[in-house]
């Protein structure tokens, strides 16, 4: 059986993704951030206490904006346009009427919110579902935590060093039985799309400081980008 992940990229956006997966990881403790709502708090605990899949890993620390890498965390929509222009990911994040929705372009669909964004914290929830036409839908939540932290660095850039921790609970009782069998797979897959969101953070913010004019002519050029979201983008990036 192929294991696609939801990614809950909200890259810097995205990124987020996250992984709806058939295999069952060791769980790492709940991150989620004291400061939110009690409310919201309760609700995704639900899902990081029983998780089915669980994982926590760091990347490599890298150089950008701290300015930029955050408007990219918060305006996911915009942050999969952008990774889709620099052929970075493949996922989608749109909105509807009920909210933004993710496609990872490998069968799994769902709904998605960044539903907490605090200093060095950003914590996003997704409910879906994956399809493949051998197997029936497998549906599950997901609730990623990213985890930044900033020093100074040369020409007022930032060294952002970036954690991933992400937890799926899948909803479908057979395939999370079979997933017991397989933990120790479970635990290197789980790490290694961990890592990969990172990478992801770094490859675009680093495109960005390479030739910004560029990225943002090419996104220009993409007619399903919001006007609004890139003439602030522009102006962050402090063209002409």
């Amino acid at each position: 059986m192929k294991d696609r992940p939801i990614r809950v990229l909200a890259l810097a956006g995205t990124l987020v993704v996250l992984l709806l997966s058939s295999v069952l990881a060791a769980r790492p403790e709940p991150a989620l951030p004291a400061e939110m709502p009690a409310s919201e708090r309760s609700r995704l605990a639900a899902v990081t206490a029983t998780a089915s899949l669980a994982t926590h890993a760091a990347g490599e620390p890298f150089v950008a904006r701290r300015e930029v890498f955050e408007y990219l965390l918060d305006h996911p929509e915009f942050a999969a346009h952008l990774t889709r222009t620099l052929r970075i990911a493949r996922y989608r994040i749109w909105r509807e009427p009920d909210g933004l929705w993710l496609d990872d372009g490998w069968g799994t669909v769902g709904r998605f919110a960044v539903v907490y964004a605090g200093n060095g914290t950003r914590v996003m929830h997704a409910r879906g579902g994956y399809t493949h036409w051998l197997l029936p839908t497998i549906r599950g939540q997901a609730v990623v935590v990213i985890e930044y932290g900033v020093q100074p660095a040369a020409d007022g850039k930032s060294l952002i060093s970036a954690a991933v921790t992400g937890f799926v609970k899948l909803e479908n009782p057979l395939v999370e039985m079979a997933s017991r069998l397989l933990s120790r797979t479970a635990r290197a897959k789980a790490e290694r799309e961990a890592r990969q969101l990172v990478k992801v953070f770094a490859r675009t913010t680093r495109a960005i400081e390479h030739d910004p004019a560029g990225v943002h002519e090419l996104l220009r050029l993409r007619p399903d980008v919001s006007r609004p979201e890139l003439e602030a983008f522009r102006q962050l990036l402090r063209l002409p």
